[in-house]
């Protein structure tokens, strides 16, 4: 499949035309309405510095079901310890950089460059964009962040400075979104600690059709809170 080079004309191509690897298309920018269209659309980017920006539609893709998440007999202790300190959209940039920074620290490389982040810090004061926190002694220790849209929430990266700390971020998150009614959390890309979190692979196509019916219901646009 060819990899489709955007104008400055607000549109995508058909998602089922990405390549094998998922890659659709090349360019564009990371306005407001430009990243929404892609998120309504089963497209989000991905790219690092030095590229130029990427827009992806992996097939398959890989959904975590709120009642399908699976919380280790571990995870569950440190849960019922409550060694950590939860919030709600109190440190939605903090925890982007820290998102980023991890993995720079790690020597892994990352996709969330400035650019990204003052995108995405746009639609968290947009109302679009949310996260949860794990605080352990007055310090930042863990989250993970995403976007909301209708009924679906599109994870988009967490991180932890102290074991299980992003766990349970994605834990208390899940809770939230079943009290919210949400079908389900787009993890994007499979990995394998997320499978053992309960997520499982589906088919694009399928993906497709229920991301639109989860845009049916409107956006909870707006400053979450527990």
């Amino acid at each position: 499949m060819p990899v489709f080079q955007l104008s400055d004309k607000m549109e995508f191509p058909p998602p089922y035309l990405a390549s094998k690897a998922g890659l659709l298309a090349v360019g564009g920018d990371l306005s407001q309405e430009r990243l929404l269209l892609a998120y309504r659309m089963g497209i989000f980017p991905w790219y690092s510095d030095g590229e130029p920006l990427l827009w992806w539609s992996p097939d398959p893709r890989l959904v975590l079901y709120p009642e399908e998440i699976r919380i280790s007999k571990t995870l569950k202790k440190i849960i019922k310890k409550k060694k950590f300190h939860l919030t709600i959209d109190t440190a939605f940039d903090q925890v982007i950089n820290a998102c980023a920074q991890i993995r720079i620290e790690k020597n892994e490389g990352t996709w969330i460059v400035q650019a990204m982040i003052d995108a995405y810090c746009r639609l968290h004061a947009a109302g679009f964009a949310h996260s949860v926190e794990a605080w352990y002694q007055g310090e930042l220790a863990g989250g993970i962040y995403g976007i909301s849209l209708g009924k679906c929430f599109f994870g988009e990266s967490m991180f932890s400075r102290i074991s299980n700390a992003s766990n349970i971020t994605l834990v208390k998150l899940v809770e939230y979104l079943k009290t919210l009614s949400f079908d389900m959390l787009d993890c994007q890309i499979t990995t394998a600690h997320l499978i053992r979190l309960g997520a499982r692979e589906i088919q694009r196509d399928v993906f497709l059709k229920q991301l639109k019916k989860s845009l049916e219901a409107p956006t909870r646009q707006g400053r979450w809170s527990f």
